[in-house]
């Protein structure tokens, strides 16, 4: 049950914090707290107390005390995922790591940087670029989405269908357990098989498991070149195809995004963007590579992309031009948000093979239930973001889309997908979980939070339903 009044912690706790990490670290004051109890998804609940520790002990030390009174404990970093993983439900303490914001170190020789979990991802973009590298994962609020909420949701963006996700490209990270109990994980190196591999599983945890306070990790160098396509097709299925024939041939593209019939009939004259009337999909298409490599990379791109369905493949030859393909796909989000402020938003994958069956299913329930539904993401992953353009305030409408949602899910899970590939699954997603994984499994996942916090306090009530 969401907590939204105050409820008093003891006062030798409070005090205890105080001294543990200053007074300045602790924020008791309702209206100062009321900001950290919300994240995008629209939920919000009033944390009891907000601590802003400045290093790896103070974690520590927060955790262990919290362990001491029983008092629940969420890690927050900017707020910016959508699935209500940084809401505090249980009131307690909330964890912000604003201020571990440091870039430890920046390892050229090696291709490392070490930062602390309040770093931007476009900070780490910025350090990395002055030594000619960058950090694979782009999600789109680059700008002021953290590290520490990039690993605990394992949020990628376009280039993980070349890159990969943080997953890929975090080498080890130092951690504190919900018990308490430092951690580090993981290697400096890019090979190593010594024990278990926990950095993979504290990464997507959704602080469930541990507190990750420093993270190692993987660049990659910048390309020498970059090309921007833009692909029109005459519907969904001429795309699909061609995302197929993209991907199976030997130059995988650092970007490949899709957006259906509907998401180009919604920003058809959105802020100057100019499409066909007959233009049923779109691909937005990059390639990366060695300047002497690129042109040839670009025509085998083209190649595959074109074929029955195709209607125009547009090259971007300078920066204005880059800007101007992907101006339409900038457009999509403000012009959604214009229709739909409160729209349902979620991130779903399908092999992309089937993505034709994901489209025609989503379109046959968007006309049984009335809801419009506009589609658009990551299609080299099969990653597609379903937008159900649903209005909170009309209970009616409501109890459609929830509906229709629910049915979106077993439609993906039919065609052998996953309920989420970015997003995560927080509170918004958590009771469709044992739809995807069997009891046995998720038994087996309840054992290993519970090694991770055996008093059940890290960010309670999220990521895996309650067992039966």
């Amino acid at each position: 049950m969401d907590k939204s009044a105050d409820a008093a912690l003891p006062g030798v706790f409070v005090a205890a914090l105080s001294e543990l990490l200053g007074a300045d670290a602790v924020v008791t004051a309702p209206d100062e707290r009321w900001t950290y109890g919300y994240d995008n998804s629209r939920r919000h609940a009033m944390p009891d107390l907000v601590i802003r520790p400045a290093d790896h002990a103070q974690v520590r030390d927060a955790v262990r005390l919290c362990n001491e009174h029983r008092i629940p404990l969420v890690a927050r970093g900017s707020g910016t995922a959508t699935t209500g993983a940084a809401v505090p439900l249980s009131g307690g303490v909330v964890l912000s790591l604003e201020r571990m914001n440091r870039i430890v170190t920046v390892d050229p020789a090696n291709r490392v940087m070490v930062v602390q979990p309040g770093v931007t991802n476009q900070a780490v973009q910025e350090a990395a670029a002055a030594h000619g590298f960058f950090w694979p994962p782009d999600p789109t609020s680059a700008a002021v989405c953290t590290i520490g909420g990039n690993l605990a949701c394992n949020s990628a963006g376009p280039r993980a269908v070349k890159y990969g996700t943080p997953r890929e490209n975090v080498l080890g990270l130092r951690a504190v357990s919900g018990g308490g109990v430092e951690l580090q994980t993981g290697s400096y190196t890019t090979k190593g098989v010594v024990g278990y591999d926990l950095t993979r599983l504290l990464i997507g945890s959704e602080g469930t498991l541990a507190i990750v306070t420093e993270a190692t990790l993987k660049l990659t160098p910048l390309p020498e070149a970059r090309r921007t396509l833009q692909a029109l097709y005459r519907d969904v299925h001429s795309a699909a195809a061609a995302i197929s024939r993209i991907m199976a041939q030997p130059v995988v593209p650092c970007a490949l995004e899709f957006m259906d019939g509907k998401a180009i009939e919604m920003i058809r004259g959105y802020a100057g963007a100019v499409l066909p009337a007959d233009a049923g999909a779109l691909l937005m298409i990059e390639v990366d590579g060695p300047d002497a490599c690129v042109d040839a990379a670009v025509q085998a791109v083209i190649a595959a992309a074109a074929g029955d369905g195709c209607i125009d493949i547009n090259e971007a030859r300078d920066a204005a031009q880059v800007a101007a393909l992907w101006k339409t796909r900038k457009a999509l989000s403000p012009a959604l948000r214009n229709v739909a402020p409160k729209k349902i938003n979620e991130d779903v994958v399908v092999p992309v093979s089937r993505m034709p069956e994901l489209i025609d299913g989503l379109d046959r329930l968007s006309r049984q239930y009335r809801i419009t539904i506009v589609n658009f993401g990551h299609a080299g992953n099969g990653n597609i973001h379903v937008n159900l353009l649903a209005d909170p305030d009309d209970a009616e409408q409501m109890e459609r889309a929830r509906a229709c949602l629910s049915e979106v899910f077993d439609l993906v899970l039919r065609l052998n997908g996953t309920l989420s590939g970015e997003h995560g699954i927080g509170i918004e997603k958590r009771d469709y979980v044992a739809r995807e994984i069997a009891p046995a499994t998720l038994a087996l996942m309840h054992a290993v939070r519970a090694q991770f916090d055996p008093n059940g306090l890290l960010n309670p009530g999220k990521k895996l339903p309650p067992l039966k």
